[in-house]
């Protein structure tokens, strides 16, 4: 009984302690004086009540850091007066003391993603409910363990359903989350892949909202990135085609064509590093090729580095028809104009993405020569 007491008697002093500061803080009196010997040691009471998960997980647990963190003097004080109460209102103060520690437990990343699934499952929510339960999951996402979880509570189906929704900015919301749940986690694109992703996805590029089909892509790209199930079922959609279509229209944004430069050069990269697998036709495409040659004389240096980089990955592919390059894409003419624009800029890196020039040049004139060697 005297135990109980005691455990009780600090509650209340905890409570009424809590119940100051933040009468104090709303206010914003300051109590007491202050030093920086005094400020250090507040900032590192704070830092040790940011690392706490989930706030107290007992009623123990709160009284042992009443008791570390409390002022004696005061402490004695206010225990004398808890010591005088009766046990009616000791109860009722224990009470309180429960509700509180509710209130300031945290819930986990899992129920917090569940709470945002079962927003989204809820249709008589608004739309701006909606949009926030995406935005939380976007920032929940970025943890594997949570992107692989996500699935657990069923929530990979309901973003992939929701990319057919009415509303553009839900559409490309939903994209940004599978494409964040799916970068660099194997696991989390073949249960996307499985449910049918990548096929509205692409179907999602052909938006004439800008934002929809730069996340799409995005989306696209992590769902298949060093992923051989996804870029095959990404050439069978008729990927290449996509791409080209993207960089031949010079009306459409800019972040469109880098990123679909560098996915193509990501997916040469992969054939070449998975040297067992039969090479496809994707490279073969002539109307891609060609569009990836033209990008190179953008007056934008991004644009034009990562359509060399996609250029001499696709260079290095054994089934690469050099000859292609230089007939039909007339590569050879356009690294010259190149050559002359990088000239005119004087930045460092320009001379970076001259050199990567060269190295293409040289590339094609290597693998052209043995072609003309080989037809002696």
């Amino acid at each position: 009984m005297a135990k109980f007491i005691l455990i009780a008697v600090f509650m209340v002093v905890l409570i009424t302690n809590f119940a100051s500061s933040e009468v104090a803080a709303s206010s914003g009196v300051v109590v007491g004086s202050s030093n920086p010997k005094e400020e250090g040691n507040k900032l590192a009471m704070v830092q040790e009540e940011e690392d706490m998960d989930g706030g107290f997980s007992s009623l123990d647990g709160m009284l042992q850091w009443a008791i570390g963190h409390s002022d004696p003097g005061v402490l004695k004080e206010r225990s004398e007066v808890a010591q005088r109460m009766s046990p009616e209102e000791l109860n009722k103060r224990q009470t309180e003391l429960k509700e509180l520690m509710e209130k300031l437990k945290m819930p986990s990343d899992a129920q917090l993603m569940l709470i945002a699934v079962n927003d989204l499952n809820n249709s008589s929510l608004p739309l701006e409910h909606h949009l926030r339960a995406l935005e939380e999951l976007l920032v929940l996402v970025e943890h594997i363990d949570n992107a692989i979880d996500l699935q657990k509570l069923g929530g990979f189906s309901v973003l992939v359903r929701i990319l057919n929704h009415s509303v553009p900015e839900i559409r490309t919301a939903a994209a940004w989350v599978l494409g964040k749940a799916s970068q660099n986690n194997p696991i989390v694109q073949k249960q996307v892949l499985e449910l049918g992703a990548l096929t509205m996805l692409m179907k999602m590029m052909k938006s004439h909202t800008t934002e929809e089909a730069v996340k799409a892509l995005f989306a696209i790209s992590a769902l298949i990135r060093n992923n051989v199930n996804g870029q095959s079922l990404f050439y069978q959609e008729a990927g290449d085609t996509m791409l080209q279509e993207v960089l031949s229209n010079s009306n459409l944004d800019i972040r469109l064509h880098k990123k679909s430069l560098f996915l193509i050069a990501d997916l040469a990269e992969s054939q070449l590093e998975n040297e067992n697998t039969a090479e496809v036709s994707f490279f073969s495409n002539r109307l891609l090729l060609k569009a990836i040659v033209d990008s190179m004389a953008s007056s934008d240096l991004d644009l034009t580095e990562k359509a060399l980089y996609a250029i001499k990955n696709i260079l290095l592919l054994r089934s690469t028809e050099v000859q292609l390059f230089k007939d039909f894409c007339k590569l050879n003419e356009v690294l010259e104009r190149t050559r002359q624009q990088l000239n005119d800029h004087r930045e460092e890196y320009a001379m970076d993405v001259e050199s990567l020039r060269k190295e293409v040049n040289l590339t094609f004139l290597q693998k052209l020569n043995k072609v003309t060697q080989a037809a002696l």
